[in-house]
């Protein structure tokens, strides 16, 4: 996301009216800041509008690091073979079937993807797929979205899952009405999703529904989280003119700037604020999203109502806990099914 399509400026924000739109970070600056660590993720905007820059990257770095991406899919098969199979995960933007993508993000873009898709596993690319869904307020079944996923998981196509919810990333979209009828529907949509699954694993099959497993495993493991994406302090994002930000999401926004890759030794750490931190749910949400929290974009009743999908979720997934652990006790299902690698990109938190 760029400075230009926050619909309005927030005073809690302060925006970088110097970052270009393609960015003049060299390998060399890279390759100082990725001295401790070994995952690189290409995100954007789209990061395949930068494929030569992509190559590039790869070219300096070959096998030191593992590559992740999140894309739109509408070129994924410009990229050359030899550097997509390097790329070990790809998300990738589904939101459930042909009618729910094309609407939110033009005609006939599901079908390219699928497309695209198809002919990756043709090419025996055996990395993770995952599908990225963004949950409307004019889709609120998040149920038949996943499920029309879950289809294309069965076929091989696509490996996991996640959603996260359009809400509280600008100010025009909240209404109060319309969102309180969404988040009814939701959590609705959410039982009997966590029914579905957990049922699913009375066959000792788990499906890779992110933020079921990732709940889940803390709950299993009795682990406290902070930001479930990494955001602040686990995962950082390089702007187009060096600066290090707290999230991708915030690039060109200087609030959230915690470095830069001249002295990337000076990385701050960036938590959340705010009434997440008298949460009670805080250590198995960890906050959500570090832009909302900071930006504040809807009014506190909008906040909350968000906060309440948060918590729902969680308790749904709770109250499956005891079943899953019969499960496990009695080897049908494993720990090992729960496992994921994290920070990658998948919301956990939607």
């Amino acid at each position: 996301m760029r400075m230009e399509e926050f619909d309005i400026k927030n005073e809690n924000l302060e925006f970088d009216e110097t970052a270009p739109a393609r960015s003049n970070v060299t390998v060399e600056q890279l390759n100082k800041f990725l001295k401790k660590d070994d995952t690189l993720i290409f995100y954007g905007g789209e990061p395949l509008l930068e494929m030569q820059k992509i190559q590039e990257i790869m070219d300096f770095f070959g096998d030191k690091l593992h590559y992740r991406i999140q894309t739109n899919g509408l070129l994924l098969d410009r990229l050359p073979l030899q550097y997509l199979h390097k790329i070990r995960k790809i998300l990738v933007s589904l939101d459930g079937n042909q009618q729910r993508t094309n609407y939110n993000r033009g005609n006939g873009i599901y079908e390219r993807v699928i497309q695209n898709l198809a002919k990756l596993r043709e090419e025996n690319y055996n990395g993770e797929i995952v599908a990225r869904m963004t949950i409307a307020q004019e889709f609120p079944d998040v149920y038949e979205a996943v499920m029309n996923i879950i289809k294309l998981i069965d076929e091989g196509l696509i490996d996991s899952v996640h959603w996260q919810l359009d809400a509280g990333f600008y100010k025009s979209d909240f209404k109060e009405n319309k969102f309180r009828r969404f988040i009814t529907h939701y959590n609705e949509s959410i039982t009997k999703l966590i029914n579905w699954w957990t049922a699913k694993m009375q066959e000792g099959k788990v499906y890779k529904i992110y933020p079921f497993i990732g709940i889940t495993e803390s709950l299993l493991k009795n682990e406290k989280t902070l930001m479930r994406c990494g955001a602040g302090y686990e995962g950082f994002a390089i702007t187009t003119n060096g600066m290090i930000s707290a999230c991708p999401v915030t690039n060109g926004v200087k609030t959230f700037y915690v470095g830069d890759l001249n002295t990337p030794e000076k990385i701050k750490d960036m938590k959340v604020q705010g009434e997440c931190l008298k949460c009670s749910y805080l250590n198995l949400c960890g906050g959500r999203c570090l832009y909302q929290n900071y930006a504040q974009l809807w009014p506190k009743i909008g906040n909350a109502l968000i906060c309440t999908s948060v918590r729902y979720l969680i308790d749904a997934v709770k109250e499956k806990q005891l079943i899953m652990q019969k499960l496990m006790d009695s080897k049908v299902i494993s720990l090992c099914d729960f496992a994921y690698e994290k920070y990658f990109g998948p919301e956990i938190i939607p």
